[in-house]
């Protein structure tokens, strides 16, 4: 169990830098999609709620870490996200879980959990519409993430190698 985690932290690693470097050039807008929560509702699927939800705790305290944010903000985020997505971790539906369009809808669910939770911290203002927060900084990086986990799912090996 412990040489997972080594295992996850290390592939955590270059999606990192790729997160903070190459993903902020295929935005569109301000909206980002979220390679770490890709991983991240990855492994929360395949190896089950608690060690998703501890891995989100370690994911998010490493990017607060290297990117300056409000440090817990991404923490609390991912940790949340973990959770939720671990509650599809089934051994005997593991294969249906990470199908194509049934792995869009949990990154959508999670990236919405851990996009709404991270705006409380980083983009709240009184002064704007509370709607229109949601919209631009949840459901559309939520969306955004979705679609690029259905593509991304698609040229993972069936095999569990990760």
């Amino acid at each position: 169990m412990k040489f997972n985690y080594i295992i996850s932290i290390l592939i955590f690693i270059p999606v990192l830098i790729i997160q903070t470097t190459v993903v902020p050039l295929v935005s569109i807008g301000e909206v980002v999609p979220d390679l770490i929560l890709i991983l991240l509702v990855y492994y929360s699927i395949t190896e089950g709620q608690i060690y998703g939800t501890v891995l989100g705790f370690i994911y998010g305290l490493f990017f607060d870490l290297v990117t300056g944010s409000l440090l817990g903000s991404t923490m609390i985020a991912k940790t949340v996200a973990g959770f939720v997505a671990g509650y599809f971790s089934s051994e005997n539906k593991v294969d249906i879980y990470l199908m194509f369009f049934n792995f869009g809808l949990i990154v959508f669910l999670a990236a919405l959990v851990d996009q709404i939770i991270y705006s409380f911290f980083s983009a709240f203002d009184i002064s704007s519409n509370i709607l229109m927060i949601f919209f631009q900084n949840a459901f559309l990086p939520a969306f955004y993430t979705a679609l690029l986990s259905m593509i991304i799912i698609i040229f993972v090996p069936k095999k569990r190698i990760l």
